[in-house]
């Protein structure tokens, strides 16, 4: 069973869960679900950018950690068979993956008092999960990079449950290399010509996840190198776009803003730019790898365990030098020796592998209960 307020594609966290299950279920495994429409949280508006919306992200927060809490448990008593996976707000579950620490996310900005303070979910959110970490409400914690396992355990010195760490996973078979005829159809939409370097930035927290840093690179690049960003709000846009450096840049950056699958401007791509000040597992790196798309990022989260500097990608300090010299050596580098090592990386990472990851994790809880899992 899987407690997550959404599970489904293209949900962020609930769409962690969503491929788990079709794998799960592919191996002929039962999978329930417990969202927050089975809690009766729908009523609560989905979020969205204004002031409002925060209000509803906070409401659909506590609501699921306390109703559906309450709600999960006695869903839970109904399955005492089930093993049970916890994604997201619930304090119930056999096992809880941690998909991000918003405290590390802060701390990794500057200005960590300011920036709890203002988001009244970054305060709930918080305190719930010191209760979560210093009980035994979990028998694992699952932490998706090795360093979300090092920062769990300093941030809190009084973690009770054991750790595991399972990185997430990609759909190799979704996100492939595109046909030559649709990486040159990109290119041309974009203006693109074949011996010009496309870099894409794909995110909607442009601060956290470094796009000024991609822009600012731009000045100590050659003319050649040119920018797609996919994501942001009409707001964000227009605020990045009056830096200094995408005013000189103008012709050499292209916004498309929000987008539903970025495939469409990965297809064209010669490298993901993303050097984010704090990663927890971001799905787009594999998504990228898995395309043949070189990454270019910082060692925060799951990066630094997926992306082989000099191979695939380059791993590199979060400044501005930095991100320069890697677009500079990707640029003189063997592209098709690097496409294909992308490539070879997401396919040991692919959901079917995470989801036999979680199976014998499943399995090791079961032995502790005196039970074992029926073959599938």
């Amino acid at each position: 069973m899987q407690v997550a307020p959404e599970i489904g594609p293209g949900t962020g966290v609930g769409s962690v869960a969503f491929h788990l299950e079709q794998e799960w279920v592919r191996r002929g495994h039962r999978v329930l679900r417990f969202t927050l429409e089975d809690s009766g949280g729908s009523f609560i508006p989905r979020p969205d950018g204004r002031l409002a919306g925060r209000l509803a992200l906070l409401a659909r927060v506590v609501w699921f950690s306390f109703v559906g809490s309450a709600q999960a448990r006695r869903f839970l008593r109904r399955h005492p068979d089930a093993v049970s996976v916890c994604h997201n707000d619930a304090l119930v579950g056999d096992i809880y993956v941690n998909h991000g620490l918003i405290q590390a996310a802060m701390r990794s900005r500057g200005s960590y008092t300011w920036r709890m303070a203002r988001n009244p979910v970054h305060l709930f959110t918080t305190v719930r999960d010191r209760r979560r970490y210093a009980s035994a409400v979990h028998r694992t914690i699952v932490n998706l990079s090795d360093e979300d396992d090092r920062l769990l355990r300093r941030m809190n010195p009084g973690l009770v449950p054991p750790t595991a760490v399972i990185n997430n996973g990609v759909d190799t078979d979704v996100y492939a290399p595109p046909r030559s005829a649709d990486r040159a159809a990109v290119r041309r939409s974009l203006g693109v010509a074949t011996d010009e370097t496309l870099a894409i930035f794909v995110g909607h927290e442009y601060a956290r996840k470094g796009l000024d840093l991609v822009i600012d690179a731009l000045d100590r690049c050659p003319a050649s190198v040119k920018l797609v960003v996919v994501g942001g709000s009409a707001g964000m846009i227009q605020s990045m776009s009056a830096r200094p450096a995408a005013r000189r840049h103008e012709s050499r950056i292209t916004f498309v803003g929000a987008s539903a699958d970025p495939r469409e401007w990965l297809k064209g791509a010669d490298v993901l730019c993303l050097p984010s000040a704090y990663e927890a597992s971001p799905l787009v790196v594999l998504e990228a790898l898995a395309m043949g798309v070189p990454v270019i990022g910082t060692s925060t989260g799951s990066i630094g365990d997926v992306v082989h500097d000099g191979i695939d990608g380059y791993v590199v300090d979060r400044t501005v030098d930095a991100v320069a010299a890697a677009l500079a050596d990707l640029a003189a580098a063997d592209s098709a020796a690097m496409r294909a090592a992308a490539r070879a990386t997401a396919l040991e990472h692919s959901w079917g592998r995470v989801a036999e990851r979680y199976l014998d994790l499943f399995d090791r809880i079961e032995a502790a209960r005196g039970r074992t899992r029926e073959p599938a």
